[in-house]
C-alpha cells in the first residue's frame, strides 16, 4: 500500500523508488508530473455546493462524489462527457487540461469511480467488498507499465510497442485514484467514513464530530424534513 504522500509528484517518486517503473519510464512520468502540478485543486462539485468533508484529502472520495444526485430529480455528473473528465482530472493535478480525452477514456472514470462508490458502500454498510469492485481497483493500481510491450506482425516483426499517450496519462490517472481509494479504505479514516443520511444525496464523507452531513446545505434540508414530520405527525394526532 501507497503511504498518505500530500503531493503527485512524491507518490511518483516514491513509486519509481520502489521500481513500480522502470528507471526511463518513472524518470519521464516526474518529469509529466512536475509540469502539470503547478496549481491546488479547484473544487468539482455542483453550484453552490463545496466539496464533501475529506473529498480535499482523498481524491478518490471526490471522485466517488462527482456524479450528484439533487432535489427536484436533478442530476449532475462531473464526468458526464469526454471534456467535463478531462476538467476533473486537469483540476485533482492528474492531467494536463488540453489532454483531449475521448469518450473511451472517459468512460474508464466513470466505471473506476462506480467501482470505488461500490467498495465504500461497502465499507460503510459493513458489507463484504464486492469482488468485480476489488478486481476493477487492483488492475487499476497495476495497470501502469513497467516497460513497452513487446509486440509481433508481419512487417515489423518482433517490437516493442508504445501506448497511446492519452491511454497513458488515463492509466496513470487511474492508478494514482485506485491507490488513493486503497488507502482510504484500509488506513485510520476508514473508521470516520460515512455517507451523507440527507435525502437524495449520494455523497460520501468523512465525519468530523458530531456533523454526518456532506453540507450545511444537506443538514438544513435534513432537518427541515424532521420538522414537517413532526407538524404532520402532531396534526395527524
Amino acid at each position: 500500500m501507497l503511504p498518505r504522500l500530500n503531493h503527485l509528484t512524491d507518490r511518483w517518486a516514491y513509486i519509481r523508488d520502489h521500481r513500480c517503473l522502470s528507471r526511463m519510464k518513472a524518470s519521464c512520468t516526474v518529469r509529466y508530473v512536475s509540469e502539470i502540478d503547478t496549481a491546488a485543486p479547484a473544487e468539482t462539485a455542483a453550484p453552490g455546493l463545496p466539496q464533501a468533508p475529506g473529498a480535499g484529502q482523498y481524491p478518490a472520495l471526490d471522485l466517488a462524489n462527482s456524479a450528484i444526485a439533487l432535489p427536484g430529480g436533478q442530476f449532475l455528473d462531473a464526468l458526464g462527457t469526454p471534456a467535463g473528465a478531462n476538467q476533473w482530472l486537469a483540476d485533482h493535478n492528474l492531467a494536463p487540461a488540453d489532454a483531449g480525452l475521448q469518450e473511451i477514456c472517459a468512460a474508464r472514470v466513470r466505471s473506476l469511480r462506480e467501482q470505488v462508490r461500490a467498495l465504500l458502500a461497502a465499507q460503510v454498510g459493513g458489507h463484504p467488498a464486492p469482488a468485480t469492485a476489488l478486481a476493477a481497483v487492483n488492475d487499476a493500481l497495476t495497470r501502469v507499465p513497467t516497460a513497452s510491450p513487446l509486440g509481433w506482425d508481419a512487417v515489423r516483426g518482433m517490437h516493442r510497442t508504445a501506448p497511446h499517450p492519452i491511454d497513458q496519462i488515463v492509466d496513470q490517472a487511474l492508478g494514482i485514484l485506485a491507490a488513493d481509494a486503497a488507502d482510504l479504505l484500509t488506513g485510520p479514516d476508514a473508521e470516520r467514513l460515512t455517507a451523507c443520511p440527507s435525502h437524495p444525496c449520494n455523497r460520501y464523507l468523512l465525519r468530523a464530530g458530531r456533523r454526518h452531513w456532506c453540507s450545511v446545505r444537506c443538514g438544513d434540508r435534513a432537518r427541515a424534513a424532521r420538522a414537517y414530520a413532526r407538524r404532520t405527525q402532531t396534526t395527524a394526532d
